[in-house]
C-alpha cells in the first residue's frame, strides 16, 4: 500500500505544475474575452486570482516555517476560491459560454479542495 503513496516531493512538484497550468489557462482565457468593460474587468480579477494561487503554492513550498507554509497554503486557497467565483461571474454575467467553462471551473474546484486539504493538515501537524 505504501508504495502506492507519493513523496511529498513528489506531491509538491505535480501540484505546482498543475496550479501553473491553471494559471495559464485562465491567462489564455482572459486573452480570448470581449474588450467590453465588464469583461475586462472581471478578466483582470481572475488573471490576478488564478497567477495568485500558483505564485502562493510555489512560495508555500519554500516556507521556511511550517506556520509560514500554512500562511502561504490559505492564501493559495482563497485565490483558488476567488477564481472559481470569477469564473462563476463570467458565466452567469453572460460574458463566456457555460460549455467553455466547464473544464476551468472543475480544475478551480479541485484545486480549491486540495489546497482546503493541505490547509488542514498543515494546521494540525503545526
Amino acid at each position: 500500500m505504501l508504495e502506492n503513496r507519493v513523496s511529498n516531493f513528489e506531491f509538491a512538484e505535480a501540484f505546482k505544475a498543475r496550479t501553473k497550468a491553471f494559471a495559464l489557462r485562465a491567462i489564455k482565457l482572459s486573452q480570448s474575452l470581449p474588450a467590453r468593460p465588464e469583461a475586462q474587468v472581471v478578466g483582470k480579477q481572475l488573471l490576478r486570482s488564478a497567477t495568485s494561487a500558483a505564485a502562493n503554492y510555489r512560495a508555500a513550498c519554500r516556507a521556511r516555517s511550517a506556520a509560514e507554509f500554512a500562511a502561504k497554503i490559505g492564501v493559495a486557497l482563497e485565490e483558488a476560491d476567488e477564481s472559481l467565483f470569477w469564473l462563476e461571474i463570467l458565466e452567469e454575467a453572460g460574458i463566456v459560454a457555460a460549455n467553455r467553462l466547464i473544464d476551468l471551473k472543475k480544475e478551480a474546484d479541485e484545486l480549491t479542495a486540495i489546497l482546503a486539504k493541505v490547509r488542514k493538515s498543515a494546521t494540525i501537524k503545526k
